[in-house]
Parts: structure tokens; sequence; C-alpha cells
């Protein structure tokens, strides 16, 4: 939540000196947002100049009284508390003096320039634009000397109330402004029209900085000025309530405090009341408030540009918001880009034969580039605390980090979230879930039955919502590892095997099917899928699936109704769809995970409950070379041993399966990918291992997934990596060239240093893989996603070579080095699959290139 401080002004950037709020924070923060700051009460859903909802508005000064008592035990620490209120609520109106200060100084060149023969402004322009901006300052600036010297000259017996029931009393000044507001802006905005030097002027006042900065001014527009009195009147009950709360009820201030804070309440209520019979229609019914209940960073579709937004769902209106920072990058604020009534809202076109705009594709090299460069940062940072350099380091370092992070959250999602105004306009978002997309149509559409008549809000209503987002928000944050503290989670690195057993609850018999979800480097990836299970209310999957985890936290499940009948088939964002019957998810907890047996679990989704049981590998047991140990079968054997059992160049294993894959899964989305069943790799695992013969019949009754992920687990499971350990540091380091010529001839030499069966088992499955690759468009396997699933596995190290810590139980973050390496890994398979052909130095090396057999 935004801290207290903040909620004092919003012009009032940072903490101010001394302002310790820790002791209060959490109870602070809860308060502000059930308060609901600029939600109206009134008939109208406009955000009106509000301090509280009525229904808690006459007991506001009684709980104050009780939260005083409550302090009361602790009375010293409750009376250092109001100096750092006080001294927070004096550096906000210094920081308010400035911002009226900047509105006044072209006022006397303008009213001078005015009885001249070529005026910038007419005297009347002036006096519109610029209302009772002179007399709050005076008003302010009166309040300001006489409780600054009470605050220098601090003791627990310090009175201001007297101060605070002046300012009150003096609120007629702002109703003045407050009633001209609009009328001040829309005579502004003329004036910028027809005069470019006004036009220059209202984009270049300073105000004067009040903190210590290079910068002595900081530069504003006259509308972000001109608002300031508005934001301003509706936090008087804010910092009133803050005082309150640490006055003891003993304390003379006490009750000229509450009187004040009854002042304000009234007059923001007056105003309301008065605003209310203007507007045309009613947007909620009497006794309802506007109030936000879901918002999220969202990525906007914009004639063919990604665009980072910032959406809100309040209980009567859409609002998609870009937020910006100010100058000094403190304080947030944010311009409304469109609203849409929930009334007029809808998820289908207007047309149906209106065509869903084409995505721009991001290429997965250019995300894992930017995934390399995150994990260097966060290395970069970690030794920089290690070494205890300064904060402006680290902080600099962070702020590249939160750039890159940003960049990736704004290339990554590729599914469109469409909604629709009555008015025939439509906007097109980018999610990366389908568990996020279904989660907001639930929620609108929900809020949609509550609805009542369509509305439009003035610029005034518009703009004190927008701002209000500011305080309403409940994602402060771009969601990335960079706004994570550093004793939080950093997620699990490693394997997660699912086991879907079976789902309950269904009304009537369907298809169904599930799918899965984890969250990577700040968004949701799809991972597995199970098999359609028809015409049934309760389906027994019993599949099991290993997915890989990268600083994961959250695994989801949703499950859909399979639908063939294409004109049974739902059409949402112009796409055809199957329909989710339910979602659901669990949070991926380190301390239960730890243990190494199954986890049972039952999630519950709209009636339907579904079993599953959960297992988490760290990554360095997962991958972790063991010493071979047998002489028979396949698996855990040298590839040297396998080769001369059965008098051949390639395992007997790597060549059924290719030839398996090659014969009906090069159009098989997400080969490789995509989890096979567990089961059913098993079931092949022990067939080879046992040199069965009907192993072929076998694979062509086997889902082909499964026979995909058989030869990953045999790669895997060598005790010896195929590019050796002898050989792995001499490939991250060749890899890491940057001079072309050089890398080429290094990379070549050290391939073909391989061992015989090492190198034509390799070479055999590079030529498989850009086979593969070339069905790029329709399985969705490009070169940079096979390296992805097959570098570490053919790369990885035994543990003594590695790079991974040795204690098992220290935890593994993307800030280690293991990161890194998979990533270097990841690109010496893709170098290789790049090359356009292999030479080889010599004759011997040429026959063992095309010979698969003795």
């Amino acid at each position: 939540m935004v801290s207290s401080s903040c909620l004092l002004d919003a012009s009032f950037s940072g903490t101010p000196p001394n302002y310790a709020y820790d002791a209060d924070r959490a109870e602070e923060q809860r308060r502000h947002h059930d308060m609901m700051p600029y939600i109206d009460d009134s008939p109208s859903s406009s955000p009106h100049l509000s301090s509280k909802s009525r229904g808690s508005r006459d007991t506001l000064s009684s709980g104050s009284l009780e939260s005083t008592k409550s302090s009361e035990p602790d009375l010293e620490k409750g009376l250092e508390m109001r100096k750092w209120v006080l001294s927070g609520i004096l550096a906000s109106e210094e920081t308010y003096l400035s911002h009226l200060e900047a509105l006044l100084l072209p006022m006397k060149p303008l009213k001078a320039a005015a009885t001249t023969s070529q005026p910038v402004l007419t005297s009347q322009q002036i006096e519109t634009i610029f209302f009772k901006v002179p007399e709050l300052y005076e008003i302010h600036k009166e309040f300001y000397d006489g409780l600054f010297p009470r605050v220098q000259q601090w003791s627990h017996q310090q009175r201001v109330g007297d101060l605070f029931q002046k300012l009150a009393s003096q609120l007629g000044v702002y109703r003045a402004f407050v009633d001209n507001y609009e009328v001040a802006m829309e005579t502004a905005e003329k004036c910028c029209q027809a005069n470019a030097q006004f036009a220059e002027i209202s984009e270049n006042l300073k105000a004067r900085n009040t903190k210590d900065s290079k910068d002595q001014t900081t530069k504003n527009s006259l509308e972000t000025l001109l608002y300031k009195p508005v934001d301003r009147v509706t936090r008087s009950t804010l910092v009133l309530h803050d005082l309150l709360k640490h006055t003891p009820a003993s304390h003379p201030d006490h009750p000229l405090l509450q009187d004040a804070l009854r002042i304000s309440q009234n007059f923001l209520s007056s105003i309301n009341e008065e605003i209310t019979p203007r507007r045309q229609s009613m947007t909620v019914k009497k006794g309802e408030h506007r109030q936000l209940l879901k918002d999220s960073f969202m990525v906007e579709l914009v004639e063919g540009a990604r665009k980072l937004r910032h959406v809100f769902l309040f209980t009567d209106l859409f609002l998609c918001a870009k937020l910006k920072k100010q100058l000094g990058g403190k304080s947030q604020q944010y311009d409304c880009k469109w609203y849409i009534p929930l009334t007029d809202l809808s998820f289908q076109t207007v047309d149906e034969s209106e065509a869903v705009p084409n995505i721009p594709l991001v290429p997965d090299e250019e995300l894992d580039a930017m995934k390399i460069k995150i994990s260097q940062m966060k290395n970069d940072i970690q030794r920089e605390k290690r070494a205890n350099k300064g904060s402006k380091v680290i902080e600099r370092l962070k702020k590249k980090l939160s750039e890159q992070e940003s960049l990736l959250l704004l290339m990554s999602p590729n599914m469109a979230f469409r909604v629709h105004n009555r008015n025939g306009k439509s906007y097109t978002f980018l999610i990366s879930s389908d568990y996020e997309r279904a989660e907001w149509r639930e929620n609108i559409r929900e809020q949609q039955k509550k609805c009542f008549k369509s509305f439009s809000l003035t610029s005034v209503e518009l703009q004190m919502l927008t701002n209000s987002c500011v305080k309403l928000q409940t994602v402060h944050n771009i969601p990335l590892t960079i706004n994570k503290e550093d004793d939080e989670s950093p997620g699990l690195y490693g394997f997660l095997n699912v086991i879907v057993h079976s789902a309950t609850g269904f009304k009537q018999s369907t298809n169904l099917y599930c799918t899965l979800e984890v969250d990577s480097f700040g968004y949701f990836v799809n991972k597995a899928k199970t098999r359609v299970y028809r015409d049934t209310t309760e389906p027994n999957w019993n599949e099991e699936f290993e997915i890989e985890l990268e600083g994961s936290q959250t695994l989801r499940i949703l499950c859909y109704e399979k639908c063939y009948n294409k004109t049974k088939l739902t059409k949402e964002d112009g796409e055809i769809t199957d329909r989710i019957m339910g979602k659901g998810q669990i949070q991926l907890d380190p301390q239960v995970l730890q243990d190494k047996d199954w986890q049972r679990t039952v999630i519950s989704m709209n009636g339907v409950e579904v079993k599953l049981s959960v297992k988490f590998t760290s990554r360095e047991f997962s991958l972790k070379r063991m010493p071979s140990r047998k002489q028979t079968g396949v698996f855990g054997v040298k590839i040297a041993i396998v080769t001369k059992r059965e008098r051949s160049k390639v395992p007997y294993i790597v060549r059924q399966c290719v030839e398996e894959i090659e014969r009906r899964g090069m159009e098989e989305v997400g080969i490789y990918r995509v989890s096979g069943v567990a089961t059913d790799i098993q079931a092949l695992k022990a067939a080879f291992d046992v040199n069965n013969k009907d192993v072929s019949v076998m694979m062509s009754e086997m889902d082909v997934n499964a026979i995909a992920g058989t030869l990953k687990l045999y790669f895997r499971e060598l005790p010896e990596p195929l590019f050796t350990d002898e050989l792995y540091p001499n490939f991250a380091e060749g890899i890491a060239l940057s001079d072309p010529v050089a890398k080429e001839s290094c990379m070549l030499n050290l391939l073909l240093s391989l061992p015989e069966p090492n190198l034509v088992t390799f070479l055999f499955l590079l030529d498989h893989l850009k086979r593969v690759a070339e069905r790029e468009s329709i399985n969705k396997m490009s070169l940079h996603n096979l390296a992805t699933v097959f570098g570490p596995t053919l790369l990885r190290p035994s543990e003594k070579d590695s790079k991974i810590p040795a204690n098992p139980t220290q935890p593994i973050t993307m800030t280690d080095s293991w990161s890194l390496e998979v990533m270097s890994q990841v690109q010496v398979l893709l170098y290789f699959l790049q090359l356009e052909t292999i030479p080889t130095p010599d004759s011997k090396r040429q026959s063992i290139l095309f010979s698969t057999e003795v």
C-alpha cells in the first residue's frame, strides 16, 4: 500500500525527514485502503471530493478516540509519533506552497501584458485560469508560518490544534476554486491552442525543490499544477485523522482537531451533494459507492505497437491508464488512456468478421538474451552487496535491471484479450496466461450483473478518478523479481513432477482435459496438457508430468471442455476456443516441497475438485550425473559401452525414438517441450533396458510426447554428458569468444575432439533437430526452443565440474552462477544448430558422419 506520508499530499514526493511511521504502518495501510479516498457515497458514482463512505462517517471521530485510548499505555511513544506526523505535514505544506508559487509566477507578467497592445491573455482569461490561487497561497503560507516554529521548538505539550481549526474554517475558498476548476481547465486549453507563447509557458512552469537536489527547480505543466488544490482538499480528513490517531484524548489539541475534522467532512459532503444533481444519469444505486475490484499491469496493442498499461476494474467501469513517474522518480501519476462503463463493455466483436489484429511476435532468441542480461545483472548486484559497495552503485544496477525486466514483460505475452465498447471501439491487450484472461472476464461479467445505466464522466471527474488510482492500486509495481525484497523467496529452480489424478463435480458428461501453468521471469507459461477424457463426469487421467521451474512460485491448473463440434465452440477475441470449466492454483512453498515425498492436494474450482500430487526435485539433483554402476541395459550406461555392445555407431534407443518422432511427431505443437506422461516414459525406459523386442510396437501406440520424453531422459541419465566432462569447460569458454572466426575454429575443433560414439550420436541428433525446426510454423519449435530443451541435457557436467554450490540445502537462485551456466549450455547447442555445415578434418571422420550402423 501507499505509505501514510504519501497520502498526505499528492505533490509530496518521498518520505519526509524523521517521518517514522513503521510502528503503525500495517494498520495505517489497511485503514487507508478501506478509506477509499475520492470514492463517493452519494447516488452519483463520480469520484467527488469525499473522505469516507457515509456509513462510517459518523463514527470516524469516535474511532479516533478508541485508537487514542489504546495508545495511552504507551503515551510517550504516541506523543513522539505526533511530532513525526506533524513533520510530514510540514514538509508536505512546503511542497504544496512551492507549487502554488509556480502558478503565481507567470500571473504578474501576464497581467502586465494584458494591458498592452499585444496581450498574451486577456484579463478575464487570466482571472478565470488563476482563480483564487493567490488566496489559497496566503491561507497556506499563514498556516505554514504558524506551524513551522512550533515543530522546531517541539515539546509534548505543544499545541497546534488552533492552526488546523483555522485552516478548516477557510475551506470555503476551495469551494470557489473547485466550482471554477473545469472552466479554468477549458479556458487554459483553448488559450494554449490559440497562443503558442502561452502554450510554451504552460508546459514549463518551474516549482522550487524543497529537498536537497542538484536541480533547484522541477518543471511542471499548468494542468498538473492546477490540479494540486483539487487534490489537496480531498486529503484534509486523512491528515487530520493521522494527527488525531496520535493525539491523546487528554491533550488540549484533541477537541480542536476533532472540530477541524468535522468541518472538513461537512465541507466535502456539501460539495458532493451540490455536484450530484448536475449529473445526467446515475451509475450506481443510491447508497452505494465506486470501489476498486481488481487492477493489474497489462500490455496493450496500439496500432501494432506494445504499450505497458495499468488497468483498473471498478464496480461500474473499466479504466486503462498509463503510469508515468514524476521527475525525480519518487511519486507516481497516471494518465487516463480510455475507460468503458461496464454496461457498455462486451467481449464479442460487433462485426464477427472483424479480424483480430496481427500480434507482433518477439523471437525467442531476443527473449532469451533479455533473460541472460537479467541474470547477469542480478549476479552483479549480489557481488556489489557482498563487497559492501555504495548504495549508489547498487541503485544504478537495480535501475538497469528494472528496465530490462520491464522490457521482458512488455515483449513476452502473445495471447489476445479484447474488450469492446458499445460505440464500436475495440481494445486489445496481450496476456501470457489463459488463467488471467479468464479471471478478468469472470470478474467483469459478475460485476455487470449489478450495473445499471450508461454514463460519461466529466473531465474533472475523470481526472480525479485517475488520480485516485495511485492510492487505490493493489499492484504497485510491475510483477518482476526486482520488486522482491532480499529476504523474499526467490522461487523454485528445478523440476516439479505433477500427477493429475482425477476430477469430480461436473454436472453432465463431456470431454475434459487440463493444462498446467507456472510462473517464470514474472509471467506465466503453459507447461503441460493432459489427454482428453471423453464423455464423462468423473475423468481419471492419472497422468504425470515433469515441469521445469525457473524461479516459480505458483502452479495453476485449468480444466477445459474439448469441443469437437465447431458450431458449439466459443468465439472469444476472434478466436475459436474450448470452454474453461474451472481454474485454480496452489503456491509452491519451498518449505513444504523440500520433502522428497509426493504431496497430495485437492484444488477446488467453481464446484469442481481436481486431485493432484506434486513432488519437487532441485535442479542440481534432477540433472545430477550418476556414476555408471551397471553394464547391462541402456539408461545410465556409458554411451561407448552401449554402442560397442550393440555394434552400432548410434545407440538403438536414439535411432528408434528419432524414427518414430519423424514418422508422426514433426507437426506436433511443442514437440520436446510439452511433457509426456511419466508412466509411459517409464514403461518405454524399462522396455529398452531389457531389450524388449516389442518396443517398436509399444512406441507406435504411445503418445509421441512420451517418446520425445524418453529420448530426453536417456541423454539426461548418461553418467557423463554427450559433450564430456573433460571438454565442457572449453565449450563454455569457446562460446564466449567475441571474434566470430576464432569462435568457429574453436567450437568445431572442440566438437571433433569428442569421442567417436559421442560425436556421431550428436551429429545424428543435430540433423534430426534441424529437421524438426524446419516445421516451426506448425510445431512452434524453433532452433532456439530446441536448444533450450536439449542444451542442459547434452552439456550438463557431472557435479564435480559444475559451478553449483556443493551444499544441497543451499537455495539456487537466479542470482547464482547456475542460471548463467544453463544459458551457456543453451548457447553452445544453438551455435551448432545454426551452422549450415560442419566440416571434418580427415576422411576417417568424413566416413563417420554418414554411417549409423557397422
